[in-house]
């Protein structure tokens, strides 16, 4: 990824709009950012109300460092917590709320951590097999190939990786981890690129991209963790307030979408000619489906381009 891309917010002008009528309607608004990541979002959302805290949240220490360092001038609007984002609840108690007035997640790996290729989330450069998205924890990609069963390894890639040739991929891992401990990056990609069939390899890009998205993906219990935190902002949302998530897979998008309908459908049994209060539904959709970047973001941000944005509005009590 050029450097020059690396920390461009994507859709930020976008995403701020969609927060915008829920800050505006309290006096003393508190936002999530719950992917503080360089803290694009969280800076333009301070820097555009001047009334706001941010409470911004971050799995990766080096990312609180480097945000909480550029936005210094905001001083203390700016809360800051190195936690996953499924703590969102026990975060904002931490800092002394039991509402908000926003929140925003930016999900998957930030252009942060693809920079730092020690971080070993990158196929295209070589790195210690690591992948964490906080260092912190102990479970790594290299432990995960090294030690997992070989049916368990088919399971992850073809369900977070969507790899079609999960067999032949594990089957050379099992070989070559026999031989010695896989822990580089290049090492597991140039097994990848020899099991994938010449013919399939022609299109598509890297053959790496689906096992390493997976092998991510598992590391970090990112889809679990997406299904436990997003329940828990709905929750603390006031009326009015907006949760806005960035996808940037379809598997992460599907959470997603699911949980966004589920939320925005009444309980009342169909066919009856009103409405029940008690089966209403507290939630409505800001976006009919999801919204994709402009062509000027797109050229702006190259990052953005596999991006679903969608939102939703707490409407009751």
């Amino acid at each position: 990824m050029n450097k020059d891309m690396a920390h461009v917010s994507v859709m930020r002008d976008r995403c701020i709009d969609l927060l915008t009528p829920g800050i505006e309607k309290s006096e003393n608004p508190v936002v999530v950012d719950a992917t503080l990541g360089f803290g694009g979002h969280t800076e333009a959302i301070l820097s555009k109300f001047p009334q706001v805290k941010v409470i911004a949240i971050d799995r990766d220490t080096d990312a609180i460092t480097a945000a909480t360092k550029r936005l210094a001038e905001f001083g203390n609007r700016l809360q800051t917590s190195h936690a996953t984002f499924d703590q969102i609840a026990e975060v904002v108690t931490s800092h002394g709320y039991t509402k908000i007035d926003g929140a925003i997640f930016d999900l998957g790996v930030s252009s942060m951590q693809l920079d730092q290729s020690e971080r070993g989330f990158s196929y295209s450069q070589d790195a210690p097999l690591d992948m964490r998205m906080d260092r912190s924890q102990s479970l790594t990609a290299a432990e995960i190939v090294n030690t997992y069963e070989p049916g368990q390894l088919v399971r992850i890639l073809r369900t977070y990786g969507e790899e079609k040739f999960a067999t032949r991929v594990v089957e050379r891992i099992v070989k070559a981890r026999e031989i010695a401990p896989l822990n580089s990056t290049a090492q597991l990609a140039t097994i990848i690129k020899d099991a994938i069939p010449a013919a399939t390899r022609r299109t598509g890009g890297n053959p790496a991209k689906r096992t390493f998205q997976a092998l991510r993906i598992e590391t970090n219990d990112e889809l679990g963790a997406i299904t436990r935190a997003l329940p828990e902002a709905l929750n603390l949302l006031n009326i009015g307030a907006r949760l806005v998530v960035m996808s940037f897979q379809s598997l992460e998008d599907r959470i997603v979408k699911e949980l966004f309908v589920a939320s925005t459908t009444s309980g009342t049994p169909r066919g009856l000619p009103f409405e029940i209060p008690e089966f209403a539904a507290k939630f409505s959709l800001v976006i009919r489906g999801s919204e994709t970047p402009t062509e000027q973001e797109l050229i702006d941000n190259p990052r953005s381009a596999s991006v679903r944005l969608r939102a939703i509005e707490r409407v009751a009590a």
